[in-house]
């Protein structure tokens, strides 16, 4: 990608080229959430900790392949947003920053039972797309992680129950399989490069892999250590892609 070379023209000449900017549109795992717990009076409350998400994990990677180089990380990740919302304020929230690349993540709050649900995440996707290229950022869909395959036995408020079920539910009927199908479809269509994580949790749930065990709540949040997959398989994606 163009931002590598970017890095490594300041590296091999750091008095006359800038450092980079990469950007991060997503939902609350973007934002860096993790862990929920129930409040007084029955709200559900989520833990933040953005030093371990998955942004923060990429920035110390390029930081150690290109110690010369200044990284400004923007994270544009809001806890239950979906890629509608996205569309509205990558203007403001990203594209004002003139980012060199931008990550886009979105799906799990996107997936649901509706009959119009996909295309209504994959028409707000490829609104963000066409925004961005329009700016000059480069691009990277990455795929979420999946949500849990059953009701883990470490929950045990019947709210977050209830919300586990339906989750369960929509992971393994087939449900959010399309959802990401039908982005990865768009991508290839508009040669937008895929980081496909959802894949390698499809295929860790397949060797046998709890998965519902690597998720911090549970439900939908990965857990710190997961989160490092994602940073790493960014930053290969970085350099394959041309």
């Amino acid at each position: 990608m163009k931002i590598i070379q970017k890095m490594a023209d300041k590296t091999r000449d750091h008095m006359n080229h800038e450092g980079v900017t990469i950007a991060f549109l997503g939902d609350s795992v973007t934002q860096g959430c993790f862990e929920v717990f129930k409040k007084h009076g029955g709200h559900v409350e989520t833990i933040f900790d953005k030093r371990y998400s998955y942004e923060m994990c990429v920035f110390e990677i390029l930081c150690t392949i290109f110690p010369m180089v200044t990284v400004n990380i923007i994270n544009a990740g809001i806890s239950g947003d979906q890629a509608t919302h996205g569309l509205e304020r990558v203007d403001t929230h990203v594209i004002r920053h003139q980012p060199d690349l931008t990550v886009v993540c979105y799906g799990l709050n996107e997936c649901r039972k509706d009959s119009n649900s996909v295309e209504i995440y994959v028409a707000a996707l490829e609104g963000i797309f066409e925004k961005l290229r329009a700016c000059g950022s480069e691009i990277i869909f990455m795929t979420p992680n999946m949500m849990n395959t059953r009701v883990s036995d470490h929950t045990n408020d019947e709210k977050l129950i209830k919300i586990a079920e339906n989750t369960a539910v929509l992971q393994t009927n087939g449900t959010f399989d399309a959802h990401i199908e039908a982005a990865k479809k768009l991508c290839h269509s508009k040669n937008i490069p895929v980081c496909d994580c959802y894949a390698i949790w499809k295929k860790l749930y397949h060797s046998g892999v709890d998965i519902t065990e690597l998720l911090s709540n549970k439900i939908n949040h990965p857990s710190r250590e997961m989160n490092k997959m994602f940073a790493y398989e960014l930053v290969k994606t970085m350099f394959e892609e041309e």
